[in-house]
């Protein structure tokens, strides 16, 4: 018996035994699977969290508030820069209606017509007569258009149907559709319009007293008397194409420095680079955790986790930030060029300088929603987002059918239905409450089988959109609110990884969260599986 126990003893002492194995792998896991969960749990604290947590300074939070103020100087000074092209552009174009429309007013551009043959040929030697003496008459700084040493003629031409005779008094025609044009006005019923066209070149002098260099523009100028209808009114119309290039040989004196606007679009380039660098990190921070954590369940669960749980990881306000720096950097680019007379497309540039500052601010709702009252109504709007556009679907379909049905029938008698555009602005402001009487009042009467169809027509969109559709909205967010505040004021987990996170106990001034060298869980950067 004794030689048995002493060959136990040492057994027992030099051999572990498969007991004393399995329980320090359950002990190895369970620190693995700790560790897991604080990562995870400080991959969704707040900056203040994570100060109190690791002491790390909030340093993408401040850069953000940075990037907001800059951003938004950028955007006011590009906005007051693109209105003085647009008031350059519209009180040229104004200019050119006083001086070559025989008898313009302002605001008569609707009515303005002709009615007699002797009119139209007047009203062309008016305007060639004047383009003639514009250095005579013009206070502004216009100028004729070159071709080298040539000066580029005005041109007149007219569309007509090639052949054809019409003859009312019997109801008889015979017309070709085809069209041709020829540079002599001849006044037939077979004339479609006149058209006539010339450039004129100036000088956009008022940008040099904000930083920036003038522009050099052309105007092509289009005047169009429209016979399309054959009506016996020829409505006459004046538009313009302008085209703005960079001025051959300039000299500046006198002013500031231009350049400095350069600079600071210079550095708003190097803020969002910044900041694009850091959100991108993070975005691939919370996909590893993802990863991570999907292993584990996968492993050690035996089970796969919901794909709401997956997007949990996927921060869509780092994608909402990196989407609006990536704009905002074009942005700049372009601006540069316009500053320096590279480029002069203002319109592109102001597409994505100003989607870039509404995603930027937009972003700033991420930050209140670390706040308790605030985060109900984010977590509302996201978990409504989904029923919302179920029911916007479902309502744009029945949208849809009354614009057709309204511009086909109500067309012809109601200027606002006249085509399918003014048709949904018309029932868009309508669902609004906005300009309901007129609508009623403006319906011309001629057909009163069509009138009594306005009626129907209108009285069921009103009250299906207002009372019934409108209401079934506001229903939708409503108990999606009462749903999260339940949930909030319960504080019961509703998602497995809620579940998987509220049993981690640990405070963010705990210190089990910081960097050392005692607390491998956050030293390695992933879990050795």
């Amino acid at each position: 018996m004794e030689e048995t126990s002493d060959l136990y003893d040492v057994y027992e002492t030099n051999t572990p035994t498969p007991w004393a194995d399995h329980q320090h792998e359950c002990l190895e896991n369970l620190d693995n699977v700790d560790c897991l969960r604080r990562k995870i749990k400080y991959y969704f604290m707040n900056p203040c969290e994570k100060y109190h947590a690791r002491g790390r300074k909030p340093w993408k939070l401040v850069l953000q508030i940075i990037k907001i103020a800059i951003i938004t100087m950028q955007l006011v000074s590009f906005g007051l820069s693109n209105q003085m092209v647009v008031t350059f552009k519209e009180e040229n174009l104004m200019t050119f209606k006083h001086l070559f429309l025989k008898d313009y007013v302002d605001g008569g551009m609707d009515t303005y017509a002709v009615y007699r043959q002797t009119d139209v040929y007047d009203h062309i030697d008016y305007i060639i007569g004047q383009y003639g003496r514009l250095h005579n008459i013009t206070v502004g700084n216009h100028e004729y258009n070159k071709n080298g040493s040539i000066y580029t003629p005005l041109l007149l031409c007219q569309d007509f149907y090639r052949n054809g005779t019409i003859f009312p008094g019997s109801e008889t025609f015979e017309i070709d559709a085809n069209v041709e044009t020829v540079n002599a006005p001849a006044l037939s019923y077979r004339m479609l319009s006149v058209k006539i066209t010339f450039v004129l070149k100036a000088i956009n002098l008022q940008t040099v007293r904000h930083r920036e260099l003038p522009d050099c523009y052309d105007f092509l100028v289009f005047i169009t008397f429209n016979n399309q209808a054959h009506s016996g009114r020829i409505k006459v119309d004046l538009e313009t194409d302008v085209d703005i290039n960079e001025c051959r040989d300039w000299k500046v004196t006198g002013a500031c420095n231009i350049y400095l606007t350069v600079l600071f679009d210079c550095l708003i380039i190097i803020t969002c680079i910044t900041s694009f660098t850091l959100c991108t990190r993070s975005v691939i921070t919370g996909i590893r955790l993802q990863l991570e954590y999907t292993l584990y369940c996968r492993n050690d669960c035996g089970k796969e986790i919901p794909w709401s749980d997956k997007l949990e990881f996927v921060n869509g306000w780092y994608i909402l930030i990196i989407v609006s720096d990536t704009l905002t950097i074009i942005g700049s680019i372009l601006k540069i060029e316009i500053q320096t007379k590279v480029l002069t497309s203002y319109d592109i540039c102001s597409i994505f300088l100003g989607t870039g500052t509404m995603l930027v601010w937009i972003g700033v709702i991420r930050y209140m929603g670390y706040f308790k009252k605030y985060n109900i109504l984010i977590l509302t709007l996201r978990a409504a987002f989904p029923n919302v556009i179920r029911f916007i679907c479902c309502a744009g379909i029945i949208y849809l059918s009354y614009c057709f049905c309204g511009w086909i029938v109500l067309g012809p008698y109601h200027e606002k239905f006249r085509t399918l555009n003014t048709v949904s602005e018309c029932l868009f402001s309508l669902i609004n409450g906005d300009d309901m009487f007129p609508t009623f009042k403006n319906m011309k009467q001629k057909s009163s089988l069509v009138w009594t169809f306005s009626r129907v027509y209108l009285y069921t969109f009103v009250s299906l959109f207002i009372y019934m559709i409108l209401s079934l909205f506001i229903t939708i967010i409503t108990d999606t609110y009462d749903t999260i505040k339940q949930q909030q004021q319960s504080g019961t987990p509703t998602s497995e990884l809620q579940k998987f996170l509220s049993v981690c106990k640990d405070l963010p001034n705990s210190g089990v969260y910081r960097l050392s060298e005692n607390n491998s869980c956050f030293s390695n950067c992933c879990i050795t599986r």
